[in-house]
């Protein structure tokens, strides 16, 4: 990325927007991204746990899956992911994960099944930003003939994230109020046709909004003009998810990581852990019988400083047993917060461990995620 200038980087139907609320612009994923506005991180991210956070996350992909019916849409795609999509049911929404023949994650996306039944056979698909063009060719290799991916580019996403965050979208978009978590509908944000989700990133209640690009910036600043809701940045946006033990894609989960280590078992269907037929089946299937030889667990570092990316995790003997993935000061934890890989024998919760951190050794010990209590509505 350190190459880019900021004339090559792409930029969100809300580029403007920020500019003009003062936010400071980073390079992420190859778009220019706002990673703080004047109330700087800390400020940003409790706001967000005490009233409502607006997040602009258009760099991330949409895309739709297309096939005759549900039940083919579904299966096609199970032959890339250990989800189980078949039993989906109309306005739900599944976590999951693109996996290669080794059983590592190739990239983590959300799967919906559309809520109304004109849109049978369609899968809507969000994936991450830096792997989206990979995610799209890998599933078009893959893909049987009667099932196509529609890339969904004319498409922006917002997230209106935080306690508050329903009750006030709900006053432009009453239906938001009905959904529950991990389900999403067509609706409207007044007159703009919109795909509303129950769903985020950070812990909280809250929803994602799928809206025609050209409309983007009239909906973020109705949102903004409301006296609760402040624009957050991608520095908030990590430590929110960060407290809430969700995994960052590149970080703490890649190709090299399995479901299972990375203490995503949760996300394998039952069915699909009877019949396999999945990439990496035979080794993902060994490990949730038999355990993994790592796993990826909460850390409490001792103190007040960060344990950040890359510090080795060692035994009490000095031995090195895995690695810190993501790091840093959880504002409403009010104490540093961390997860990286341990090796399985020290993976129970309250197991000490020792951080080198600057070259000197730091006590810490597993802990349990997620570092704050969810408030997800169910």
């Amino acid at each position: 990325m350190g190459t880019q200038t900021t004339e090559d980087l792409l930029k969100t139907p809300l580029h403007g927007l920020h500019m003009e609320l003062g936010a400071k612009m980073v390079p992420f994923a190859g778009y220019d991204m706002p990673v703080q506005y004047k109330l700087g991180v800390l400020g940003e991210h409790l706001h967000t746990r005490a009233k409502a956070g607006l997040f602009d996350v258009s760099h991330m992909g949409q895309a739709v899956l297309v096939g005759p019916d549900h039940e083919t849409t579904a299966r096609a795609l199970e032959t890339l992911v250990a989800a189980d999509l078949v039993s989906l049911e109309r306005g739900a929404m599944r976590y999951t994960q693109l996996l290669n023949p080794q059983g590592g994650i190739i990239d983590d996306l959300m799967v919906t099944r559309p809520a109304d039944a004109e849109d049978e056979g369609k899968l809507l698909l969000v994936v991450n930003a830096a792997c989206k063009h990979g995610d799209y060719d890998y599933m078009n290799a893959n893909l049987p003939k009667n099932v196509s991916l529609e890339v969904r580019d004319d498409l922006a996403l917002l997230a209106l994230q935080g306690p508050s965050a329903v009750d006030i979208l709900a006053n432009w978009c009453p239906e938001a109020a009905d959904l529950v978590f991990m389900t999403g509908k067509p609706t409207f944000f007044d007159d703009i046709p919109c795909h509303v989700s129950r769903s985020g990133y950070t812990g909280e209640d809250g929803c994602e909004i799928s809206v025609p690009a050209g409309k983007a910036e009239a909906m973020a600043r109705t949102l903004l003009d409301h006296d609760e809701v402040e624009p957050i940045g991608l520095g908030a946006r990590d430590s929110l998810r960060l407290e809430a033990g969700l995994c960052l894609y590149g970080h703490d989960i890649d190709e090299t990581t399995t479901p299972v280590e990375a203490a995503l078992t949760w996300s394998v269907g039952k069915r699909r852990r009877e019949e396999g037929g999945f990439p990496g089946a035979g080794k993902i299937l060994a490990q949730i019988a038999d355990g993994a030889p790592r796993k990826r667990v909460g850390i409490r570092p001792e103190g007040k400083g960060p344990a950040r990316e890359g510090t080795e995790i060692h035994d009490a003997d000095g031995n090195v047993i895995g690695a810190v993935t993501s790091g840093g000061f959880g504002p409403t934890a009010n104490a540093p917060v961390a997860m990286g890989y341990v090796a399985k024998d020290f993976a129970k919760v309250g197991t000490p461990l020792s951080l080198m951190v600057r070259g000197k050794p730091r006590a810490a010990e597993v802990a349990t995620m997620p570092f704050i209590e969810k408030r997800y509505r169910k």
